[in-house]
């Protein structure tokens, strides 16, 4: 799916930078000229390929109030835009994280998990205006202009660095779907244009602002984990002073009232899927099911799993070895082992047939050489389990440099030899949560009316940020607030 942009990136690596030719374009924002490799009608053909991909990874949330809204403020944003001609598209996708991004061309996405953490629809708007800021001011396209160059290095990292080469191919995924880090001042134009795009249509942008407070609380919330787009765009609090400032700038000399619409918004989300879809696997106490699958596995202690509907990945706490799972090609494991070895050129140094939790399975020991251009050489171990399942081989896999191996040996095979097919009924039968608006019935504090809402108490400052509120924060009879439906209210989080 990347052989055009690849062929090109070789050329280039075998050429040399030397023939490289700049190109100047306008900025369609700034108006001012700049070095752009990527033309108007090459960005949207790039837009065009990545948003299957995009879609592949995450997979549609299926909503279509939602969808529809999404599309119409984006539509209407687009339209009034420095770029209304590009064929604008909004897509609301199935993650948890709370994210939105753009790729080149004027293709916009937004996670259910961001949906989920809006309050009202200004602080939506504001967050669409930023994103389509992105595209309006070619910030993609100017970032994938120097992708383009740092792909060549990538591509000569590959051939010199062993861990590249182990991991090159979700290098170069994650590069060209633009999941990139923008510099402070593509941020800062991007927030202008945010405040600017949706006071034009009619929105408080001083709600945006407040948004960035509960990104900064997300970084330090319960998982200990900063969301995609808060490590994206850094430096949130002083981006809400500045965003505030923005904002009343916008708004002086007019007497119009701009919209919030809270309750409208919260309205719209009442039943959006909340955290894991455990029909796509959920993790709890330490192991990973799939009850659609139905298989689990347990996970090394630490280790940072993520998942999506293509793979599963773990990593070590130290970021120097890595675990997959996903599915193989054909329904042998032997020949799914046999064609693992042959592609990846492994030296084996062990094979086993021994099953697994009385599955078939086909387990390889061995090393990957990698030579650079002075004839050095550096080794990649890997043990990979193909176990055969419901119809299916699932390869689980565990890699590291060789001198490295012993220090992970037992945690990668302790978590290969755990995969077994899923029969407990609480586990299969585990229902999602979905946000459930519930109107306050009596004054009192926010804590207070979780906790009447069944909120348990490890999870209470969990619904306070998702509510955009802390728990001391007194409401009044009939405010409206986030609490959660379905799951199970014990689980560990």
């Amino acid at each position: 799916m990347y052989a055009s942009l690849l062929r090109f990136q070789t050329l280039l690596l075998l050429f040399g930078l030397g023939f490289l030719v700049s190109t100047c374009a306008t900025n369609p924002v700034t108006g001012k000229k700049q070095i752009s490799l990527i033309s108007e009608e090459s960005e949207i053909q790039m837009g065009q390929e990545y948003d299957p991909q995009v879609v592949a990874e995450f997979g549609i949330y299926e909503d279509p109030t939602l969808q529809n809204f999404l599309s119409k403020k984006g539509n209407e944003m687009a339209a009034i835009s420095e770029r209304p001609n590009l064929p604008w598209t909004f897509r609301l996708v199935d993650s948890e994280v709370v994210n939105a991004f753009a790729v080149p061309g004027g293709f916009v996405y937004f996670t259910r998990g961001i949906m989920a953490h809006f309050n009202n629809e200004a602080q939506f708007a504001g967050v669409l205006g930023h994103e389509i800021g992105h595209v309006t001011a070619r910030h993609t396209v100017a970032q994938q202009s120097k992708q383009q160059l740092a792909q060549i290095g990538l591509i000569g990292g590959m051939i010199l660095s062993p861990e590249l080469a182990s991991q090159g191919q979700t290098l170069m995924q994650g590069m060209q779907l633009l999941f990139l880090k923008f510099g402070r001042d593509a941020e800062s134009q991007s927030d202008e244009l945010g405040v600017k795009y949706s006071t034009a249509i009619g929105y408080d942008a001083k709600e945006m602002a407040g948004f960035f407070g509960t990104l900064d609380r997300l970084s330090g919330g319960e998982e200990n984990r900063a969301p995609t787009f808060l490590s994206t765009h850094p430096d949130p609090l002083n981006r809400e002073a500045r965003v505030e400032e923005l904002a009343t700038q916008a708004q002086a000399g007019t007497t119009r009232d701009f919209e919030v619409d809270r309750n409208s918004y919260l309205r719209m989300i009442d039943g959006l899927l909340y955290g894991e879809d455990p029909d796509q696997g959920y993790v709890q106490a330490g192991a990973f099911y799939h009850p659609a699958l139905r298989f689990n596995f347990t996970i090394p202690q630490s280790w940072q799993l993520i998942n999506s509907p293509t793979m599963v990945q773990m990593v070590a706490p130290d970021q120097n070895a890595i675990m997959q799972m996903r599915l193989a090609e054909g329904t042998d494991v032997r020949a799914a082992a046999q064609s693992f070895v042959e592609q990846n050129k492994i030296q084996v140094s062990n094979t086993s047939e021994q099953a697994i939790n009385g599955l078939p399975a086909v387990t390889v020991l061995g090393d990957i050489a990698q030579q650079n251009e002075q004839g050095q050489t550096a080794t990649l171990r890997t043990i990979t389990s193909f176990i055969a399942y419901g119809g299916n081989i699932y390869m689980m896999s565990g890699l590291s440099m060789a001198q490295d191996f012993n220090k992970y040996a037992r945690a990668m095979e302790g978590s290969i030899r755990s995969f077994s097919e899923l029969t407990d009924q609480s586990k299969l039968n585990r229902k999602p949560e979905r946000i459930k608006i519930v109107e306050v019935a009596s004054a009192g504090t926010l804590q207070q009316a979780l906790t009447r809402a069944g909120v348990p108490q490890a999870r209470l400052e969990e619904f306070a940020i998702l509510n955009g509120l802390n728990l001391a924060n007194q409401l009044p009879a009939g405010y409206l607030i986030k609490a959660y439906s379905g799951g199970t209210e014990n689980l560990p989080r």
